[in-house]
């Protein structure tokens, strides 16, 4: 397991604690009692590191390499339920931007989100999570199927951002991201966005626009990444962390300004600590937010949808 630079002390009391009970293994030597008391300092060590993380601390947490990814929530959550769907029907099928059929219980949803690859080959297959305008018209697509024959749809959004190259702009990027929150905001079927690792700018955007919001607690969402904010702002990326406290961009301040509407708690220690327990967490809020929405017909989900958006940003002094 990986440990982030704020971790080590974790890291120390882990090693310890494992080479205790090595020798305890190893010998006649009785260390319960010792690997008792370090077990006790770990675990308070976690405690009072983890209830006290700065923006930027969360920031590299959702950026863990360990962390679970869109397919991998997907995969837990449906099982063999999940049928894939590819391609824009224009230009081409963006690995970035996955998409499909899959069922929670009973219930049928419409998935869509970023993936990410989890080492160097997968990452370059994925484009890092960073779609291209093909990806946004694909989910576009879905989500118009999934209206046509009234299947909710859920969002899993981990992003660095969307694609900036040359060409992605040449087929239009920027159309594509307004047209995906265009349509979002008048879709006659439930939308749930959950933001599961990095939500910035426009990529995160483009599929998030929804009837309820939900925030991973360790996750982060922004118009902008911390260094590239540090780097306009301070010309250097050594002022991210001050990038990421101004920003306001942690779970905790988007449910504070109302952009968000519900934080999901993680496992001490981040979602990658305890998967199953994460994904769990993850299904039944989903499930509980369709339970609050199923029953508004397609007039009051868009009134309701565009109310919530409208009200954003609005200061009464």
């Amino acid at each position: 397991m990986e440990y982030l630079e704020f971790e080590l002390p974790i890291k120390e009391l882990q090693e310890q604690y494992e080479k205790a009970c090595q020798i305890g293994e190893d010998s006649d030597v009785d260390v319960t009692e010792t690997c008792a008391q370090i077990e006790k300092k770990l675990t308070e060590t976690k405690k009072d590191i983890y209830k006290n993380l700065t923006p930027w601390q969360r920031v590299q947490l959702s950026r863990h390499p360990d962390r679970p990814y869109t397919l991998d929530y997907i995969s837990a959550i449906c099982g063999d339920s999940f049928l894939e769907l590819h391609g824009d029907r224009n230009f081409k099928d963006d690995k970035a931007m996955i998409g499909g059929l899959g069922k929670i219980g009973d219930q049928s949803y419409m998935f869509i989100g970023q993936q990410k690859g989890f080492n160097t080959k997968t990452r370059q297959y994925r484009n890092f999570g960073m779609a291209n305008p093909e990806g946004y018209r694909k989910a576009l697509r879905l989500m118009k199927s999934a209206e046509k024959f009234g299947i909710p749809v859920v969002s899993l959004i981990d992003t660095p951002g969307a694609f900036p190259g040359i060409e992605a702009e040449e087929r239009g990027q920027g159309e594509a991201i307004a047209r995906n929150i265009l349509e979002m905001t008048r879709l006659k079927v439930p939308i749930i966005v959950v933001i599961i690792g990095e939500g910035a700018s426009g990529g995160a955007l483009g599929i998030g626009v929804g009837d309820k919001v939900l925030m991973l607690e360790n996750t982060w969402y922004s118009v902008i990444s911390p260094e590239s904010c540090s780097s306009i702002l301070w010309r250097s990326w050594e002022f991210k962390e001050q990038a990421a406290e101004a920003l306001k961009l942690t779970s905790s301040d988007m449910k504070k300004l109302k952009l968000i509407d519900q934080v999901v708690k993680e496992p001490l220690g981040g979602a990658h600590t305890n998967r199953e327990k994460t994904f769990v967490e993850v299904a039944k809020a989903i499930s509980k937010v369709f339970g609050e929405l199923k029953d508004l017909s397609p007039k009051d989900l868009v009134n309701q949808r565009m109310d919530k958006y409208s009200e954003m940003g609005v200061f009464k002094g």
